[in-house]
């Protein structure tokens, strides 16, 4: 079962996302704007997960551009990546700006500005479309910018819940990559 969990979490993923989209639509009125700009990160990363993941798209890419053809980065891999270092870390930002501190949602929203200067710079470099980059400069730019502005406007997210939104994400980018490097050495690239 968990096999076809982790072939398959992206179509279920994108339509709770829209399920997330029609629930935050409810709710916001009842939020402040920043944390309804940060529980919006959310469902929008699961329908650019969609785009990114569909018929494993990001991860034949990946394996190819990183890994020269070799599977540096598996179907379990890339199921834990993206339901814990995001779906997970996303509901711990939302909940600790929710409960805790505003702030703390910089955690979710620096995840999806640097996820989306990634897609930008990858397409820079190669010269060519990348799975994800379309919701990353439709969704992630604009979504990202606008909870930063109005998280930051609040006055309550100093130099550390920046420094800590941004170590989180570039901290899980990083992981990312040095697990498919690994894996790389370990398959003899």
């Amino acid at each position: 079962m968990m096999g076809r969990l982790a072939a398959y979490w992206v179509y279920g993923g994108a339509l709770a996302g829209l399920l997330g989209l029609g629930l935050l639509w409810l709710a916001a009125p009842e939020m402040s704007a920043p944390l309804a700009a940060v529980a919006l990160l959310l469902p929008l990363y699961m329908l650019h997960q969609f785009e990114e993941h569909n018929d494993d798209r990001f991860r034949r890419f990946f394996n190819t551009l990183i890994g020269g053809g070799r599977e540096v980065l598996t179907v379990p891999a890339v199921f834990v990546i993206n339901i814990g270092g995001v779906w997970l870390v996303y509901f711990i930002a939302i909940a600790l700006a929710g409960r805790v501190d505003l702030g703390l949602g910089l955690i979710a929203v620096y995840g999806t500005l640097v996820n989306a200067v990634v897609h930008l710079a990858a397409a820079a470099a190669k010269r060519r479309y990348n799975p994800g980059l379309a919701t990353a400069v439709v969704f992630f730019l604009p979504a990202g910018i606008a909870a930063l502005w109005l998280v930051t406007a609040t006055g309550e997210a100093g130099p550390i819940e920046h420094a800590i939104g941004l170590a989180v994400a570039v901290g899980i980018h990083a992981v990312i990559v040095a697990y498919a490097l690994r894996r790389r050495r370990s398959l003899g690239g």
